[in-house]
């Protein structure tokens, strides 16, 4: 705590004080424009990530990225989804995942369900990714299956967010783009989805964007570099 406490110490003296009208600014309210959907993972920090300043991102976290399907559960995923999109009008969804997610690794070894119960209920939401890399990635090593997992899932929760009615709304009406992103750790490196080539590469390479396909009308190449 010590160390909490003192950052507290520092933000107030060096970095509120320096941007004391941004501060103001935002305290009258918010208008981000882009809707981060990430893992909870304690590595994978937003604003450090995109270099963006409070007030740009609307933060969604949970384990493992995760989007349960509308209806499936009417808890904090489909209540934040929903505000972002309805009330706050933002305009961009990305939904990233990480290297060496712990979710992603529980998924495809379960813990025993005595032990971690309530990991094993959430991680049920991801079960199209699991199957996915069972049945269509049989012959790739323990570390390839892994990092192939991470970006299906990606992929996998962006078809489940299409089916929340807000974000199903706001694209029909070309207000809303997704997209899929996976972080990499060790090297900084974010590699995003590009639909032409059905696979993920750096983000570096992409000038713009495409929007994403329905899952039906996609494939995934294994991108062995994350």
């Amino acid at each position: 705590m010590q160390k909490l406490v003192a950052g507290v110490h520092q933000f107030q003296r060096n970095i509120f004080s320096s941007q004391r009208e941004l501060f103001e600014h935002l305290s009258k309210g918010q208008r981000p424009d882009t809707l981060f959907i990430t893992c909870s993972d304690s590595r994978v920090v937003p604003n450090l990530i995109t270099q963006t300043d409070p007030g740009d991102l609307f933060v969604l976290r949970n384990a493992g990225n995760i989007i349960p399907p509308w209806g499936a559960v009417q808890g904090g995923e489909a209540a934040t989804i929903e505000y972002a999109v309805s009330v706050l009008g933002i305009e961009n969804i990305v939904v990233t995942g990480h290297s060496e997610c712990g979710a992603i690794k529980a998924l495809l070894d379960p813990p025993p369900s005595s032990d971690l119960p309530a990991v094993r209920s959430w991680l049920a939401h991801a079960e199209s990714t699991r199957r996915i890399v069972v049945e269509a990635y049989q012959d790739l090593s323990a570390e390839h299956r892994l990092n192939v997992a991470i970006q299906e899932n990606v992929l996998c929760q962006l078809e489940n967010l299409r089916t929340h009615p807000s974000v199903a709304s706001a694209l029909m009406r070309g207000k809303l783009r997704l997209h899929g992103w996976v972080y990499k750790i060790a090297t900084g490196e974010i590699y995003a989805y590009d639909v032409e080539r059905g696979q993920f590469s750096p983000i570096s390479e992409q000038l713009r964007p495409a929007p994403l396909k329905p899952m039906s009308s996609r494939r995934l190449a294994v991108t062995s570099g994350i």
